[in-house]
């Protein structure tokens, strides 16, 4: 059976969140039951994510989509490229779910199905933290998080986007006793995406010619033409974790100061957190690339 999967996302912004929804529509080891936004206008994400979903020929099957917390627990205002859904002048066409708020849902979805779904978080954990504020046992009943955060380089501790954007909601997850498989920017940072990779995405159809164009507004946006596939790589520690080498720790989060947001392991035969050390850069690349290429011509 494929395994349950909730996408917690800031998607509209760096384009890894639109590759990661890519690489999951391509993938039937997973169904996607939910995608959630967060961070910052979670409306215009939210839509985004619909259209993606439409461009791949999966209108009919696809996830619900809910906007989410717009801003963190932390007080850290939100960062806003300016560019979020400007590629389409029609989003607002598209319907999202609107009837129940990101939190409630996922602690009501994890609650139906104990231990049988797992999230996927690529975004700031705002959604998260409070799903499990409203509820106790939403950390019992969530299967595993996997999520892309942080840095556990041993030369210094880097406070990475998702981490330092809301670190109160970063803390709270990580001592909630949730089950977690973390992939840093130490691992992610290794891989890039070329004009090569990029124009087998853009050749497979209607998803694959939107995402190049959304990967040419960031490398716009960067000033650089290859970008790191972070999203994607910690969408693949659930679809094909034995691309992936981990290690047991316990991750302390850093809540204030200079350091707020920087991240640290203390290695611990009993921590449940699986902290990615290693990965089949080759492999992973061509799975990137490859699962996308399978939607891209609308399923």
């Amino acid at each position: 059976m494929a395994q349950r999967l909730i996408l917690d996302t800031d998607i509209g912004s760096d384009v890894d969140d639109a590759l990661a929804l890519g690489v999951i529509l391509g993938s039937p080891e997973v169904e996607l039951q939910a995608v959630t936004t967060v961070y910052g206008d979670t409306g215009v994400r939210a839509r985004l994510a619909s259209r993606l979903v439409k461009l791949a020929g999966r209108a009919d099957s696809g996830p619900v989509i809910i906007p989410g917390e717009t801003q963190t627990l932390s007080g850290r205002p939100v960062w806003w490229a300016g560019h979020e859904g400007k590629l389409f002048d029609d989003l607002d066409i598209e319907e999202v779910e609107t009837g129940i708020s990101a939190p409630d849902y996922l602690v009501q979805a994890v609650a139906e199905k104990p231990g049988e779904i797992d999230i996927l978080a690529i975004a700031p954990l705002t959604n998260i933290a409070l799903a499990l504020r409203q509820d106790p046992g939403f950390a019992k009943n969530v299967r595993r998080i996997h999520m892309m955060g942080g840095d556990f380089a041993a030369s210094g501790r880097r406070a990475e986007h998702n981490m330092k954007c809301d670190v109160t909601a970063a803390v709270e997850v990580f001592t909630s006793g949730i089950p977690i498989t973390v992939v840093g920017l130490d691992i992610t940072t290794t891989l890039q995406l070329d004009a090569s990779a990029v124009a087998e995405i853009a050749a497979s159809g209607p998803l694959g010619g939107a995402l190049e164009r959304e990967i040419g507004q960031w490398w716009a946006f960067h000033g650089h033409e290859w970008n790191n596939p972070h999203d994607p790589i910690a969408a693949l520690t659930v679809i094909s974790p034995s691309l992936f080498e981990t290690r047991r720790a316990d991750v302390m989060i850093a809540p204030e100061g200079d350091e707020a947001g920087g991240t640290w392991e203390t290695p611990s035969d009993s921590g449940i957190v699986e902290v990615v050390s290693s990965m089949d850069r080759d492999e992973v690349a061509r799975a990137i690339v490859r699962r996308i290429a399978v939607n891209g011509a609308g399923g």
